[in-house]
């Protein structure tokens, strides 16, 4: 006969799976990596060309030694899928490695094409060592000291330095050109209708399209109901009105294409027979060349009702001047180049605007034929074809590894498919998608999407080695 007891038979409670400080370490400093790329610009108005080149080499340094004894680890939970990397994307930075063979500049290729391999191996580092969650995570938080420091650095200089601030602190010239300020201190100007925002980051443009990227960022982490809403809310109105004061016509354009290809997703996601997803994409396709009709007819006016010039503020010169060099070596290109430096002979006064020597193409795709020529153009094409192919289906398709077709869609799934869209519209008009902080994007979503194509799911989305196993209890 059963005796009644007051000790219950079921298995004793343990506490919750804690991480390792050591992991803890290694997001931090994620945040630190992510953070120097978007807010690149930052460090070199704070800290100089010298100290900014320090700090690189450093951090590049320090990376290399956390990531290569955790490829040794014998207790990593899987071998480093080198099968998976973004080959395109790497045979994009081996050419590139290669052009400073026949270089017209091969000084400045060395340099930039070291930077190009730091920002490539930070990319890779990343998303081998974060889970999906945790590059969501660690990319809303650098987004935030960006939005942070932006307007933080703003209010300073309208309210308490009271005039406008030039890089390193400088004294200004008589009669300077307003381009070369890092903060103008318009912040005070007016609610919505006064000057351009410069942020921390010193350009408006580089300060809208962040914003943007914080604004899906912040979007996604409210949709997969993180822990804090209500701070997240804060965060996303402050983004917002940065993004407003930016004034960046590039970063509208890009919003709107964001917001359509979320809406094509979210429609796609809805679509359960094949027979409603062919239907969707013969829409998709028709409502995409009607847009691209009416911006070849209605071009000067759009471009009114966004506050440009018919040149696209001074670009189509920009665009001719690199056109004409880069048509005379069309195929192995001059050399790679990425940023310009305006130092160099071959750049120094070759294109001027407002007094300062164009460090870029504005166009990434011109940018690239200039340095690589055709076979560069072709390398960067397929590594953003791959990634917008498998960002899409990343995206859009249901999240299945067994017989089992009902499992929910995961908000973090949209992220790699809106920045794609977000970096192919930026690099109409700008080169950023192709160095530096744009390039570190791109090589992560490509590498993570290959190495971890289910989220939540599988060994590289467990992070096994770096948690604590929860303690057991003696009986």
């Amino acid at each position: 006969m059963a005796q009644l007891s007051r000790y219950p038979v079921a298995e004793p409670p343990t506490a919750p799976e804690r991480e390792k400080t050591g992991h803890l370490l290694l997001r931090a400093y994620a945040v630190l990596v992510v953070f120097s790329a978007l807010a690149h610009s930052f460090w070199y108005n704070l800290i100089g060309l010298a100290g900014a080149a320090v700090l690189l080499g450093v951090i590049t340094l320090a990376t290399l030694a956390i990531w290569i004894p955790r490829l040794a680890s014998s207790r990593r939970a899987e071998r480093f899928p080198w099968r998976r990397l973004p080959w395109v994307t790497l045979g994009y930075v081996a050419f590139a490695a290669l052009s400073i063979a026949w270089s017209a500049w091969p000084a400045v290729s060395v340099v930039t094409w070291l930077l190009l391999a730091s920002v490539t191996l930070q990319g890779l580092f990343l998303a081998d060592v974060l889970t999906w969650r945790e590059l969501v995570r660690c990319l809303e938080i650098a987004l935030r000291w960006v939005v942070g420091l932006s307007v933080a650095l703003e209010l300073w200089v309208s309210a308490v330095l009271r005039h406008p601030l030039l890089p390193n602190f400088s004294e200004a010239p008589e009669d300077p050109d307003p381009h070369w300020y890092w903060v103008r201190g318009n912040l005070l100007d007016g609610l919505l209708g006064g000057g351009r925002l410069q942020g921390a980051v010193g350009n408006s443009n580089l300060l809208g399209i962040l914003c943007l990227l914080a604004l899906v960022v912040f979007a996604l982490r409210l949709a997969d109901r993180a822990p804090s809403p209500a701070m997240r809310w804060i965060w996303t109105v402050v983004a917002a009105y940065l993004f407003v004061r930016a004034g960046s016509a590039t970063a509208l354009v890009a919003v709107v294409a964001v917001v359509g290809v979320l809406a094509a997703a979210v429609l796609m996601r809805r679509a359960e027979r094949p027979d409603e997803r062919s239907r969707l994409y013969a829409l998709f396709t028709a409502i995409a060349a009607a847009g691209i009709v009416l911006v070849l007819v209605a071009r000067d006016r759009l471009l009114e009702l966004v506050g440009r010039e018919g040149d696209l503020t001074g670009r189509e010169g920009i665009w001719g001047a690199v056109f004409e060099r880069a048509i005379e070596r069309p195929v192995a290109g001059n050399g790679f180049a990425s940023p310009w430096l305006p130092w160099d002979p071959a750049f120094d006064r070759w294109i001027v605007d407002h007094g300062i020597t164009v460090f870029h193409a504005h166009n990434m795709w011109l940018d690239v034929f200039l340095q690589l020529g055709g076979v560069g153009v072709v390398l960067v094409a397929g590594a953003f074809a791959a990634l917008v192919w498998r960002s899409w289906f990343f995206a859009v398709d249901r999240p299945r590894w067994d017989i089992r077709a009902d499992r929910p869609y995961q908000a973090v799934a949209l992220l790699p498919t809106l920045v794609v869209t977000m970096l192919l519209v930026q690099g109409l008009t700008e080169s950023g998608p192709i160095m530096l902080w744009g390039w570190l994007l791109v090589t992560m979503l490509a590498f993570k999407i290959k190495s971890a194509p289910l989220v939540d799911v599988g060994a590289a989305e467990a992070s096994a080695p770096e948690r604590r196993a929860p303690r057991s209890r003696r009986r």
